[in-house]
C-alpha cells in the first residue's frame, strides 16, 4: 500500500488562512509594489505563507510574471570576515524563506566599485540588491543608479545619501553598554574608544555621554581615550586612564580586541576583574569574549538581523528612506 504525499499549500490556502484574496496573495508574494496593499496586510499574508510551508512555484512565477526571483548581494571582505559573515547568512535565510535565490560576489575589501559590481548583476535580471561592508562604515559610491533594481546598504552608509541603509544603532549599543556598569555602581567610567573617524565611535561615545547624563552623572571627558580597535591601543589607553589620579573604577572598550588588551593591562597590575575594575566591551566576537578569564560582557552587532532585514525589505517593498538603526543587545557575562 503505497502512502499518499501530502499536498503542497496553495495561494487559496495561504488567502484563507491570511483573510484576503488569492490576487492579495499573489501580489504579495510575487514582491508587486505599485499595488496598495498595507504594510499590515502584507505581514498577515507572510505570516500565513510561514505557517503553512507554502512555497510558490518558480520556473510558473517567472514565466507569468517575468521576474527572475533572484537578489544580489555584494560584499565587501564580508566572506573572509568571520564575525560579519552573520550579514550573508541572515539574507540567506531571509530569502530562502520568500522564495529567493540569493546571488552572492564579495569583492575582497575593494569597497568603492561595489556599486559597478552590482550593476553587473542586472544581466542576472536582479530583481533587488544588497550592498553590505565587513565594518560600519561610510561609502562613496561612484556610479549612476539609473537603471537599477531596489538597492538597500547594510553595515555602511551613502556618503551622497542617495541609497537607503540598514546599520547597528551605535549609540543604543554604546549607552547600553555604559548603563550596564552604572546599574553594576560604577559612577566612574573609562571609555577606550576607536578613532574618531569611524561612525562606531562617535556613536558609542555618544551612548557613553547619554547614559552618564541620563544617569545625573558628570561626563569627565578625561575619561575618554582614542585606540586603534587593536589589543596594543587597548593596553595603552587603559594604563592612560588607570593613571589618572581619580581613576575610573569601570572600563567600556569599544571592540572586543581592546578589551582584550584592557585584560592585558590590569592582570599586569594585580587587579581582579570585575573586582577591582569592571570590564565591558562590543561587538561579541565569540572568539575573543567568550574565551577570555573571565568571560567577557560585551555588546553584540545586529549582523544576521541587518542581512535579514534588507531582504525583508526587498521582497515585500518597505525599502526605508534614509538610514534604519537596528538595537544592539547585550550578552551578560563575567566580566561586569
Amino acid at each position: 500500500m503505497t502512502r499518499e504525499r501530502p499536498a503542497r499549500p496553495s495561494q487559496r490556502d495561504v488567502a484563507r488562512l491570511a483573510g484576503v484574496s488569492r490576487t492579495t496573495v499573489s501580489f504579495v508574494v510575487n514582491g508587486v509594489t505599485d499595488v496598495a496593499i498595507s504594510a499590515a496586510t502584507r505581514a498577515r499574508v507572510w505570516a500565513a505563507v510561514e505557517q503553512l510551508g507554502f512555497r510558490p512555484n518558480e520556473l510558473a512565477r517567472g514565466l507569468r510574471s517575468s521576474r527572475s526571483g533572484v537578489l544580489g548581494l555584494v560584499t565587501s571582505a564580508i566572506a573572509t570576515t568571520p564575525y560579519a559573515v552573520g550579514i550573508i547568512k541572515g539574507a540567506q535565510e531571509a530569502a530562502t524563506r520568500h522564495g529567493r535565490t540569493l546571488l552572492i560576489v564579495d569583492t575582497d575589501g575593494a569597497g568603492e566599485p561595489m556599486l559597478e559590481t552590482a550593476a553587473g548583476m542586472t544581466r542576472w535580471q536582479a530583481e533587488g540588491l544588497i550592498l553590505a561592508t565587513d565594518h560600519h562604515r561610510s561609502l562613496t559610491l561612484a556610479g549612476d543608479l539609473t537603471g537599477l533594481p531596489p538597492a538597500v546598504l547594510v553595515n555602511c552608509v551613502d556618503a551622497d545619501g542617495r541609497l537607503p541603509a540598514v546599520v547597528p544603532d551605535e549609540r543604543q549599543g554604546g549607552r547600553l553598554a555604559t548603563d550596564t556598569l552604572i546599574e553594576a555602581g560604577h559612577t566612574r567610567i573609562g571609555l577606550v574608544n576607536g578613532p574618531p573617524d569611524y561612525p562606531a565611535s562617535a556613536g558609542r561615545l555618544a551612548g557613553w555621554r547619554d547614559a552618564h547624563t541620563a544617569a545625573g552623572l558628570a561626563v569627565d571627558e578625561r575619561l575618554v581615550r582614542a585606540g586603534d580597535w587593536w589589543q596594543e591601543s587597548g593596553h595603552a589607553q587603559a594604563a592612560a586612564l588607570l593613571d589618572l589620579p581619580d581613576p575610573p573604577t569601570a572600563l567600556f572598550c569599544a571592540n572586543d580586541w581592546m578589551a582584550m588588551g584592557a585584560y592585558d593591562l590590569l592582570r599586569e597590575r594585580g587587579l581582579r576583574i570585575p573586582e577591582d575594575v569592571a570590564v565591558v566591551g562590543f561587538d561579541n566576537r565569540e572568539e575573543i569574549a567568550a574565551h577570555l578569564r573571565p568571560a567577557l560582557t560585551t555588546v553584540a552587532l545586529p549582523y544576521r538581523e541587518m542581512g535579514r532585514r534588507a531582504v525583508e525589505h526587498l521582497v515585500t517593498g518597505t525599502v526605508p528612506d534614509g538610514v534604519e538603526a537596528l538595537p544592539c543587545p547585550l550578552v551578560r557575562r563575567a566580566s561586569a
